[in-house]
């Protein structure tokens, strides 16, 4: 049973701070370059919060976790951040083009979906369900921002099988309270739903769904540690805020839901062999030699061709293009302690045939990011190994909403950066105090 709430809201007041110099994308995708840009756009960016400068006197009673703290309570006090009178859904819009599109494909396309607080669940309650592993030293750095300034700033992306029903009751022809052009592109808009009898009626909705983290896994671990440790401190204190994290849900069967790949770079093998490749390749799949020189464009759209009938892979070196696909049944131990479900991913097969099996690179190497590189283009990828930058470049097609939901459902896991979810939540549109 999801249950979903209606929250007052922080939000940037437009008044004294445009809000297009104030949001940011979420904390793990910002690079340096955009935390430098982000903090010249204005003293109230968000990243001063939800990733600050490191400076070289930090210590236990200054850090960038206090600066974060100290911000928050300023901003707040000051009228930056205003909180909203009475306790609201947020429906949310995102209007942009697909990346990667060819010509003839649609412009634009669009998800809606709606902010909420929803209630913390324990794996085990069968209620949210994840499709990806985590690490601890994103929720450990995160843990410390949200004891600092217990409040959420970003939404967790939450999946839900709907019909529309809920969508349509959340529908609003006013202007929106909220609405901004990021740097990539999309637009976002926000409304502020505070009638209590549509509220009623999303509740009713969401009762009865299993709810799957699409973005979010590290953040969703690190709200379910403190709300534990909040419980702890306090036993029996009922239902608080602690017990709830801002999320953003949308129904998986919206059209404008759009996953994209993550292709996978090689490169520092103190033995890598194009010959080796080639040969394990073909151990493995029924292997095609395509033209060396291919580019971004026609890769592509061989790989999605390709796909249809099931597994498809293309890799790049430096003299040689094969398109693999059609996996060969060897019986091989690669795949022990995997289910069917997830062997049959592109990009299982990927990393336990060909990045494992014929390359030797490791489970930790790859999550230690020591002989891989992940490009979200295609050109980007072919460009590390045409330069020289790197040895080889796995292209994939993107992973299907079913193969991730059946996945979750089913209790399996995905690699790291196995789905890409398009566009990105805005940081900063609501914001979620404890306190």
């Amino acid at each position: 049973m999801a249950r979903i709430s209606p929250f007052k809201a922080w939000r940037y007041a437009p008044d004294l701070v445009p809000v297009t110099r104030v949001v940011t994308q979420p904390y793990d995708k910002i690079t340096p370059e955009m935390q430098e840009r982000y903090y010249e756009a204005n003293p109230h960016n968000l990243v001063r919060i939800i990733l600050g400068k490191r400076l070289p006197g930090d210590g236990e009673t200054e850090n960038v976790y206090t600066r974060a703290a100290a911000s928050f309570r300023d901003w707040r006090q000051s009228g930056v951040l205003r909180q909203d009178p009475e306790p609201a859904l947020y429906s949310y819009s995102q209007t942009f083009a697909v990346p990667g599109t060819t010509p003839g494909s649609p412009a634009q396309a669009k998800r809606r979906g709606f902010i909420a607080a929803g209630r913390l669940e324990d794996y085990s309650a069968g209620v949210v369900f994840r499709h990806e592993l985590t690490h601890s030293g994103p929720k450990v750095d995160r843990l410390n921002l949200l004891r600092a300034t217990r409040a959420h700033f970003g939404q967790i992306f939450m999946l839900y099988n709907g019909s529309g029903e809920t969508d349509a009751l959340l529908q609003s022809a006013a202007i929106p309270d909220i609405e901004v052009t990021d740097e990539l592109g999309v637009a976002h808009r926000v409304w502020k739903i505070s009638d209590p009898a549509a509220i009623a009626a999303v509740q009713a909705q969401m009762q009865d769904q299993k709810l799957i983290i699409a973005d979010g896994h590290h953040r969703y671990e690190t709200a379910l540690a403190y709300r534990d440790e909040r419980r702890a401190a306090a036993p029996g204190s009922g239902d608080a805020p602690y017990d709830s994290v801002m999320m953003t849900l949308v129904n998986m069967n919206n059209p404008g839901l759009v996953i994209l790949p993550t292709h996978r770079v090689v490169h520092g093998l103190p033995s890598f062999s194009e010959a080796e490749l080639l040969a394990g390749a073909r151990r493995f799949f029924n292997v095609e030699e395509m033209d060396a020189g291919i580019d971004a464009v026609r890769a592509t759209s061989i790989l999605a061709q390709a796909g249809r009938a099931g597994t498809a892979l293309l890799a790049a070196t430096a003299h040689h293009t094969l398109l693999m696909h059609l996996p060969k049944a060897l019986g091989t131990n690669l795949f022990a302690g995997l289910s069917l479900r997830q062997q049959s991913l592109d990009v299982v097969q990927l990393h336990k045939c060909l990045l494992e099996g014929v390359l030797k690179i490791s489970e930790e190497a790859v999550r230690n990011l020591q002989n891989i590189s992940y490009h979200r283009e295609a050109s980007d990828a072919l460009a590390q190994v045409h330069t020289g930058k790197a040895q080889a470049a796995f292209l994939m097609n993107p992973v299907r909403i079913e193969q991730m939901r059946d996945i979750a459902f089913a209790g399996d896991v995905m690699p790291q950066k196995s789905t890409d979810f398009y566009p990105k939540l805005l940081s900063g549109l609501t914001i979620y105090a404890l306190d």
